[in-house]
């Protein structure tokens, strides 16, 4: 039985890690790498130059920078979950529950006792800073640091799903060293490389006895990192003072995470300890947007965004040995996402800003996890930047995302050494919150 828990919880909890830290569009993506972005709904994400977030959003647009600066804040996420018809049942072989032989049979046998609290994603910060420094008219250089990826989910301890997963907590960070140069008035590119590091612990309960008692289950944990490089370059073109267009690629990222996994029993003792890999890679995205000058006042932008998330159609979990723990297919679909927003500059201090984004998920009903269960969004946003000086800038955002209401539906049938299953079905309703604040220095 040992074995098969070493095998049932690694190869489910580093599937977990390759879907949470893929997740772009939809789940619950990491956009969160400037404040002046999000009061607009990030619409002009690849066009918009406002300050040094520019470095993450479109490395060509620091040529447009007129001086040095560096930009640091962040945004807080409270995300609020509800889960309500459920449905958890246990498995049991139909010879095993008579007394026989095991007859490859399973039938219901009861309810999996447990709760469904929901609200299981803590509130987190999220920080980032960057730094532009123009050399001169032409050229210029960057450096920022911030979370593209990440999820943290956790479910209380006898939560009904917890044999599917009950916590997730993987992030994501990235330094990105840019350089930009300026063809013309008209014309920029500018390209980046980025260091990312992965740090991630998953767990998931595993049950002892028929019973499915929560204070006899296995806790089951894999705990991992890894580093990869990847890229970004960028081209900025104003046609006409008042029109900017950007167009920004950012590349796939390599990882092979190596997983130590260890499975306790309720007393707190170690019974597996092994390890396992599995090769990753993040999806390519492309952001394309355009800014609208209306008038000295009055600002718009739009944008688009496509993550190729057709790549990801398996995982495929290696052993110590390179054996094959287990190979699950993904299915995912190339995913889009789209934004419109404005900025009114109410006076030379003040600017308000307003925006709204659509964010379509890349997954499907059947292969939808409790880690990640998300669907497609909505987020409505509103900011202000505050300039007392010339210098300085102080922005602040408030965002509110609601998902469309979506189903979760798993089963095992090995949960018991093979002799037992579980399933668990349950609709959840996600909406989140985000309030964000930075502070932009001109040097």
């Amino acid at each position: 039985m040992k074995n098969k828990i070493n095998r049932l919880s690694l190869a489910v909890a580093i599937a977990a890690a390759a879907f949470a830290s893929q997740v772009h569009a939809g789940g619950y993506q990491i956009n969160e790498q400037s404040v002046s972005g999000q009061g607009y709904g990030h619409a002009g994400r690849s066009s918009n130059v406002n300050d040094a977030t520019i470095v993450f959003g479109n490395p060509a647009g620091m040529s447009f920078l007129d001086r040095a600066q560096v930009t640091a804040g962040g945004t807080y996420l409270n995300v609020n979950s509800d889960i309500n018809n459920v449905q958890a049942q246990r498995f049991l072989d139909a010879g095993v529950a008579q007394g026989a032989a095991p007859m490859g049979v399973q039938v219901p046998i009861g309810d999996i006792p447990g709760g469904n609290e929901g609200d299981m994603v803590p509130g987190t910060l999220i920080p980032f800073a960057f730094y532009a420094h123009p050399v001169n008219e032409r050229l210029a250089f960057g450096f920022g640091v911030y979370a593209p990826f990440g999820s943290n989910t956790d479910y209380e301890n006898d939560f009904q799903g917890r044999y599917f997963g009950n916590y997730t907590e993987l992030t994501v960070i990235s330094a990105q060293p840019t350089v930009s140069y300026r063809f013309n008035d008209q014309w920029s590119v500018g390209a980046g490389v980025t260091y990312n590091r992965v740090e991630g612990e998953l767990r998931r309960k595993l049950p002892t006895d028929p019973s499915f008692n929560p204070a006899g289950d296995i806790d089951s944990r894999v705990e991992g990192d890894d580093d990869g490089w990847g890229y970004n370059v960028g081209v900025m073109y104003q046609p006409i003072p008042e029109t900017t267009l950007g167009l920004t690629y950012r590349s796939k990222v390599d990882y092979t995470l190596t997983g130590d996994f260890r499975a306790y029993d309720p007393a707190g003792n170690v019974v597996r300890a092994d390890d396992a890999n599995l090769d990753l890679s993040t999806p390519e995205t492309i952001n394309f947007s355009i800014t609208q000058q209306m008038s000295d006042r009055l600002t718009l932008m739009a944008g688009a965004s496509w993550a190729r998330w057709s790549r990801f159609d398996q995982i495929l979990v290696t052993g110590s040995q390179g054996n094959t723990i287990t190979k699950e297919i993904q299915d995912y679909s190339n995913a889009w996402a789209y934004s419109v927003g404005g900025e009114y500059q109410l006076n030379p201090q003040l600017a308000l800003r307003a925006g709204i984004a659509l964010d379509f998920t890349p997954t499907n009903d059947e292969r939808r996890s409790v880690r990640i269960p998300s669907d497609d969004r909505r987020i409505f946003s509103i900011g202000a930047g505050w300039s007392p000086t010339e210098e300085l800038t102080l922005d602040l955002a408030y965002s509110y995302l609601t998902e469309r209401g979506t189903a979760v539906s798993q089963s095992r049938e090995d949960s018991l050494n093979g002799l037992g299953g579980a399933n668990y079905t349950a609709n959840y309703k996600n909406e989140a919150h985000g309030f964000g604040a930075q502070l932009t220095y001109r040097f």
